[in-house]
């Protein structure tokens, strides 16, 4: 039996329960993802007051830019570590991502200054990379082929949305109950804790993907006992179909693809970070507006229609036309786009074997 036959039952398997839940398990890590990124920029000049830092202090631009930007050095770091544990096991170490996000989020509600604050976000970046690298992956490996692309973006993309949405929305509803700055500041930042602590059981739980089990650790056992899992299904006659090629052949023979995603992430990331770590903050003061009201305008006008569309279009057009007009639209006109983000995982994770994930 081939590999494509080996893996056929879960690719032809209709969208059930497992997939539901795995969505779900996988989505609320990226739920937090948004929230705990976004909150930042939403609560960023409370907690520069509350630390008594203002534009005059000799220390302002390093502060903000390390508060800032602690989360996301982290996940950088966080990204590449995991993405070579990944190796050793999806599962193995799934669980451990959100375990690093809830601990972090929840010590900023205690944190006496910033050195302590930036600390504590870059371990939550840690938890941010981490889960950047096991949730799409696993996400995929775990959807059948008919709805993988959909999965990708509601659970990617949507998801982070949402996360955004919930922080912008938490930060309203708490200055309407006339709580005090500090306080709301720090609710509004350990409560990332909240949707990242909720899935800790139902991560360790999830099965090991079937892709990792027969081209990376070659179990044939475990792999047929996580297909009738899925799909209900016996499979026999599996012959070994472990994936010997070396890591450096498959950069070599996709080199182009890889650049490729790397680029427009690179550059989408500097134009969607910027707004939501500086968006919330300087852009709405200067404005006049609400930092929480700023961020669901942005969340709710822009990025949840952009990532809705491409759920309704990502498998009529293709997830290469798709990803051509959210970039075009994104950096010509900056005022509405199918949300390429969750499409470059989709792209990528579509293309590549299982190893390199």
């Amino acid at each position: 039996m081939n590999v494509k036959n080996v893996f056929k039952p879960l690719d032809e398997a209709k969208f059930g329960w497992f997939h539901a839940k795995s969505l779900i398990t996988t989505g609320m890590g990226v739920f937090t993802d948004g929230y705990d990124l976004s909150s930042i920029g939403i609560v960023l000049l409370s907690v520069l007051a509350s630390f008594g830092i203002t534009k005059n202090s000799p220390d302002y631009v390093i502060t903000t830019s390390l508060i800032t930007g602690a989360a996301l050095i982290g996940a950088t770091i966080g990204a590449i570590l995991f993405g070579f544990l990944s190796n050793m096991g999806r599962k193995k170490f799934y669980g451990i991502d959100v375990t690093l996000m809830t601990f972090g989020a929840l010590l900023q509600a205690f944190v006496q200054n910033p050195l302590e604050l930036i600390i504590v976000r870059f371990l939550l970046g840690l938890g941010i990379g981490a889960d950047y690298v096991l949730s799409p992956t696993i996400m995929a490996e775990h959807s059948n082929a008919k709805d993988r692309g959909k999965t990708l973006v509601l659970g990617f993309g949507l998801f982070w949305g949402f996360g955004a949405s919930t922080a912008a929305g938490l930060y309203l509803i708490l200055q309407t109950m006339g709580l005090p700055t500090d306080l709301i500041w720090r609710i509004v930042l350990a409560a990332g804790s909240i949707p990242a602590a909720s899935v800790i059981y139902l991560r360790r739980k999830i099965p090991e993907t079937a892709r990792y089990l027969g081209r990376i650790k070659g179990d044939l056992n475990e792999l047929k006992n996580v297909i009738k899992e899925v799909t209900r299904l016996e499979v026999s006659n599996v012959k070994d179909i472990k994936d010997n090629v070396k890591l450096t052949e498959y950069f070599i023979a996709n080199w182009k693809l890889i650049l490729t995603a790397a680029i427009l992430w690179f550059l989408f990331d500097i134009v969607a970070y910027a707004g939501i770590l500086f968006g919330p903050s300087l852009i709405a003061n200067s404005l006049g507006m609400n930092s929480g009201t700023f961020q669901l305008l942005i969340e709710g006008a822009f990025t949840i229609p952009g990532g809705l569309i491409a759920l309704t279009l990502i498998d009529k057009l293709g997830r290469k036309p798709l990803q051509v007009i959210g970039v075009w639209a994104s950096w010509d006109f900056m005022i509405f786009n199918i949300n390429p983000q969750p499409l470059g995982f989709t792209e990528v994770a579509d293309v590549h074997p299982s190893p390199p994930h």
